[in-house]
């Protein structure tokens, strides 16, 4: 419209000029080499105004003919490029929807269309990974890195390429060419951590995690958090070899996370091994109070050197008051008042958790205070019948893997601090034999193993010669097959404690409670020896035990009665 309205407006005024001239007529007289020429002045406006509309017509057509190339050239340019959007946006969605010969329909069109661009580059990529040719994908990949625009993307595909095929070393050749790169990117932080932590490579992670500190890509409390494991992980490994090392990397571990149990712990047998009890206490109690375990107890009663028995059982009920609703606590007071032969206290102490909260420790437990206080052997294969369909203890689970040892890692998902202190969940049906195998499997590695010797085994009314006689493993199983063949002919129910035990239908658990390939094997071969040669005895060696509760104890060390050993010297 304002177009319009101004060609009108030049029109009239143009028309203007004309009538103007026109209204006052004039003559206008050109000489130039002898020519003589006379004209209107109206006439020469009018001719002046034709040759110049007349000289940019042709100039406007010459320029169009000179551009004329140029032009078909974009046209053809806009056509092609709208044909490559167009398959870039087909092809991504085909790749969405799983369609594999559309992909690559539009891979082939895009790459006609578009054969530089980025977008092409990653569509013909994943093309190829979804029709399986990981060979035409990683050469793809490869191209990329020689651009800048496209070297990130071309990374993380040649990353997942060897994740695919479990090329390791050339993944993280990848993730920290990434990191190099550009630290911000989070897929490769994460990457390269993971993989470090596969690795145990400690100090490397503890740099990945700084670096993903600092580029924002990790909170403060978790970054503590995983440095903390770090750190313990690198204490863990330094312990035995270098201590003072261990023991720093163990206090700044436990300032980072006090709740962390495998920190504390370390941290409290190395400050008690250099005689500094205050301070080592101090750690140990601040760790209970917020995560009850084992370690600690045992750490804590042997925080000083030359305690007696005594010493040592009221240690443990100080640190037992700082969380007197925890199952810990009684079970760490119950083990060191079996240790001072205080069993009226270690009775009490346990009695609480029966039978409400009763796990199997509490019932070996029960078991050793039966046989050391009375020698009752029957009471203490009442306990150990108990035991069998007990509820397992807390040990550290993660991804389904129980171990008694902390790690700092899962062998099953790599993931990092991953491993928790709780109860392993049972949910896998078994039959009755394995069941029954499983659970004297159990026993053996919370500490009950044969003793005696092989003169007076068939003997029942003698009396132990350094501690109560336990039940045979394989005694107790063909005891329970025999009772499972004699179950059905049972007119009434039993009305002793022992025979409502050996009735009682034995719950199916998942995994055994092991220590590792270790004491598996240690396990197995102790309970397939044969009766006379794991009876057998020097009389000569002094007896030791090893807490039933302890992670640590490997069942070839275990026995009933003797002195509590601590976990680590």
């Amino acid at each position: 419209m304002l177009r319009l309205i101004a060609f009108l407006v030049g029109i009239a005024l143009l028309a203007a000029g004309l009538a103007w001239l026109a209204d006052r007529p004039g003559e206008l007289v050109m000489e130039w080499q002898g020519y003589h020429a006379e004209v209107s002045l109206f006439t020469f406006v009018v001719l002046l105004v034709a040759a110049v509309s007349i000289t940019l017509l042709c100039w406007s057509l010459l320029r169009t003919m000179w551009k004329s190339p140029a032009h078909v050239g974009n046209v053809i340019n806009r056509r092609r490029q709208k044909l490559g959007l167009d398959a870039l946006s087909s092809g991504m969605i085909a790749l969405g929807a799983g369609d594999k010969a559309a992909a690559t329909r539009a891979a082939i069109q895009a790459r006609k269309s578009l054969p530089n661009e980025p977008l092409t580059h990653l569509l013909r990529a994943q093309a190829a990974q979804l029709t399986g040719d990981r060979t035409t994908a990683r050469r793809i990949f490869e191209a990329m890195l020689a651009s800048p625009d496209t070297e990130q993307l071309g990374l993380r595909g040649l990353f997942l390429e060897a994740q695919r095929e479990h090329e390791t070393e050339a993944a993280r050749h990848f993730a920290e060419r990434a990191v190099s790169l550009n630290p911000k990117l989070g897929w490769a932080v994460d990457a390269l951590l993971d993989l470090q932590c596969r690795d145990n490579d400690w100090q490397g992670a503890l740099e990945t995690v700084a670096t993903a500190r600092k580029n924002g890509q990790l909170e403060r409390p978790a970054a503590d958090r995983k440095r903390a494991v770090l750190l313990t992980a690198q204490a863990q490994a330094a312990e035995e070899a270098d201590p003072e090392r261990a023991l720093n990397l163990a206090l700044e571990a436990h300032g980072l996370a006090s709740d962390l149990v495998p920190a504390a712990a370390i941290a409290g047998r190395l400050l008690a091994s250099r005689g500094n009890t205050p301070k080592a206490a101090k750690i140990l109690q601040r760790t209970w109070s917020r995560a009850p375990h084992p370690d600690l107890a045992t750490a804590y009663a042997y925080a000083r050197i030359g305690d007696s028995p005594r010493d040592r059982l009221d240690r443990v009920r100080q640190l037992a008051a700082l969380s007197p609703n925890s199952l810990e606590a009684p079970i760490a007071v119950a083990t060191a008042a079996i240790e001072a032969h205080q069993f009226d206290e270690a009775r009490a102490a346990l009695e609480p958790l029966i039978p409400a909260r009763m796990t199997q420790r509490v019932a070996t437990l029960m078991a050793r205070i039966e046989g050391e206080q009375h020698a009752d052997k029957g009471r203490v294969r009442e306990w150990l019948a108990r035991a069998v369909n007990a509820p397992r203890d807390p040990a550290w689970t993660a991804d389904g893997f129980v171990t008694d040892r902390w790690m700092p890692v899962s062998p099953v998902s790599g993931a990092l601090d991953a491993f928790q202190w709780r109860v392993p969940v049972e949910a896998v049906e078994k039959s009755e034999g394995d069941v029954l195998t499983s659970k004297i499997e159990e026993l053996v590695a919370l500490g009950m193993r044969p003793t005696g010797n092989d003169d007076n085994d068939d003997d029942q009314d003698q009396g132990p010669v350094n501690g109560p006689d336990v039940p045979d493993p394989e005694a107790a199983t063909a005891a329970a097959e025999r009772k499972a063949d004699l179950a059905p002919a049972a007119s009434k129910p039993p009305t002793s404690a022992a025979a409502r035990a050996k009735a009682e239908d034995v719950t199916p658990v998942t995994v055994p409670l092991t220590s590792g390939r270790a004491a598996a094997e240690g396990r197995k071969s102790e309970t397939t020896k044969p009766a006379e040669t794991r009876n057998k005895r020097d009389s000569s060696s002094p007896r030791k035990y090893v807490a039933p509760d302890d992670p640590g104890a490997d069942a070839a060390d275990l026995d009933v009665g003797g002195p509590l050993r601590p976990q680590r010297a």
